[in-house]
């Protein structure tokens, strides 16, 4: 990031003092083939119409420029404009000296990209309806490091659960419930054709005896349901925030739908709609006219028989959102719900901000192995792996990095065998073993009285191999993975940029001896290179909720 800093800073300033301004669409960026030098730009491409010069003669004039303005650099112009521009060692080495000294300042990798916007990021928010599957492990992991990643790119960000806590689903959760306490006292019933059949609804029901004995078999089905359907909620979001936090995994705000329609809150939002024509009524139903607003069709709010839909109670609750002074929220979501996207931007709209306030995550299905065999997992015939019993197995750490190691839209292969091999083809432990090798390092190193010393110049300049230079650029660009990853809301940048980090930190290991090079100045340089990879590395592993071990076993 330093490079492309100081890069974009003397183009700007070179650009400006010929009367041009800086041109949308251009990339600053390492080529794909290293002997291309270490950035390339198509800043003369771009500004080559506004110059009114051909656009190899304008990047030879940038090229003369650019060396006059910073002599270190090695400028060349390539194919019909290209600048392909090469840094000096030392100032790749500068690298060491701005991570050591950031480390007390907040971290290496902290940018004001956000410059203060409030950003809300709303993720899990399952329904109470029964614990929490991996599916929503794989969706907590996005929306907690999402959080984590924003806030270092200097956003200030408010992290939120929605608890869907009002409707048909929670209905029947009690009904269920109710229906097998009814049967724990010896009475028929007749199930419902979707009525939730996990392990834990008999839990619920036998802890409903322990508390009432037999008085809610005298009581009528409409107030027993509802005892039913208190006590499942409540226990059940208990457990949920405990595998949340077990996932290291946390919400400042829990915010209930009910209090949205008890409050009558949905019926102002849905008059409010109908008094700026954007809601009308037909065939005894209150519809939203949201194909005017992009959507593919207009959309229930309210049904003829007097029910609201989730999506009436979804446009309260955005407009709740934006009433507490976010300029942008995010709303994370299960793949099955793709269809949802255009409905709520247009709701958005409706509300009256810009669409690109909304921004909405699809978070795909995770397929757990075990054995090599797919587990079949089903949440309403009570089949499935919760998350808490997945983290009990690997751990939090791999969990997460698993759930963190793909981008989230993509399908998800969670093979429980192999994140809990202590080798190399582990992703989690290749990450966490890189920063213990380090620490190991610097463990053997006080035992035999050895510091790594001041990283003066004179120190850095010996780290000038080609392995010491890739691993300067490489941590250079850990605030723009950082920067990129919260533009982009991807987590898994992070995650490839500290494979990356990991699998040069381990070349560099097969390449060169530390403490045993027979040379003091270099041991100390090079101690001082591997501290900086392993700042970068805990830094790295603190956004995606994943621990920085001192200490790993090999095998």
């Amino acid at each position: 990031m330093r490079a492309i800093t100081h890069l974009r800073r003397l183009l700007t300033d070179i650009l400006a003092g010929r009367g041009i301004p800086w041109p949308e669409k251009t990339t600053i960026e390492p080529p794909r083939d290293p002997r291309f030098g270490d950035l390339a730009t198509n800043a003369a491409l771009m500004a080559a119409k506004a110059a009114g010069q051909k656009p190899r003669d304008l990047a030879e004039t940038l090229r003369r420029d650019l060396a006059d303005a910073d002599p270190g650099l090695t400028v060349e112009v390539a194919g019909p404009g290209f600048l392909n521009v090469t840094f000096p060692p030392s100032f790749w080495q500068a690298t060491i000296p701005d991570i050591l000294d950031r480390e007390g300042q907040g971290g290496y990798g902290r940018t004001e990209l956000g410059a203060g916007r409030r950003v809300q990021v709303e993720y899990v928010s399952a329904n109470p309806t029964g614990p929490l599957h991996i599916g929503h492990g794989r969706g907590a992991a996005l929306g907690d490091s999402l959080a984590r990643i924003l806030r270092a790119a200097g956003f200030d960000v408010s992290t939120e659960y929605y608890i869907n806590d009002a409707g048909r689903q929670m209905r029947l959760l009690g009904t269920s419930i109710r229906l097998r306490y009814l049967e724990l006292h010896g009475r028929e019933v007749a199930w419902p054709e979707d009525w939730y059949r996990g392990e834990y609804i008999i839990d619920l029901a036998r802890e409903l005896v322990a508390i009432h004995g037999a008085t809610l078999l005298d009581m009528p089905e409409t107030e027993a349901t509802d005892i039913c359907q208190l006590y499942g909620v409540d226990s059940i979001m208990a457990g949920i925030k405990k595998d949340l936090a077990d996932f290291r995994v946390s919400h400042e705000v829990w915010f209930s739908e009910k209090t949205l329609v008890s409050g009558g809150r949905v019926e102002a939002t849905l008059s409010d709609l109908k008094a700026r024509g954007l809601a009308y009524e037909k065939d005894g139903a209150v519809w939203f006219a949201s194909q005017s607003l992009g959507d593919d069709k207009d959309r229930v709010l309210r049904k003829s028989s007097g029910e609201l839909t989730y999506f009436a109670s979804d446009i309260c609750y955005h407009a709740d959102k934006f009433a507490r002074g976010f300029d942008v929220v995010v709303d994370i979501w299960g793949a099955d719900h793709h269809g949802y996207v255009p409905r709520m931007t247009a709701a958005v709209t409706a509300l009256g901000k810009s669409p690109d306030s909304l921004k909405v995550i699809l978070v795909h299905l995770v397929n757990l192995l075990r054995g090599g065999e797919q587990i079949a997992m089903s949440t309403r015939a009570g089949k499935f792996e919760t998350l808490a019993d997945v983290v009990a197995e690997v751990g939090a750490d791999a969990a997460r990095f698993m759930f963190l190691s793909r981008k989230s839209d993509s399908p998800l292969d969670f093979d429980l065998d192999l994140v809990k091999r202590q080798t190399m083809d582990n992703p989690v432990y290749y990450v966490q073993y890189a920063h213990a090798r380090v620490r190991s390092v610097f463990a053997k190193a006080a035992e035999r009285g050895i510091a790594a010393g001041e990283p003066n110049a004179a120190r850095l300049a010996r780290l000038d191999t080609p392995e010491d230079l890739g691993l300067l650029r490489l941590l250079d660009q850990f605030p723009e993975v950082v920067e990129t990853a919260a533009a982009t809301y991807s987590p898994h940048l992070v995650s490839y940029y500290l494979r990356d980090l990991s699998g040069r930190l381990h070349s560099y290991y097969a390449a060169h001896q530390v403490l045993a090079c027979g040379d003091d100045e270099l041991t100390r340089a090079r101690m001082l290179l591997l501290d900086a990879v392993a700042l970068v590395l805990r830094a790295g592993l603190a956004l995606l909720g994943v621990a920085a071990p001192e200490k790993m076993e090999r095998t």
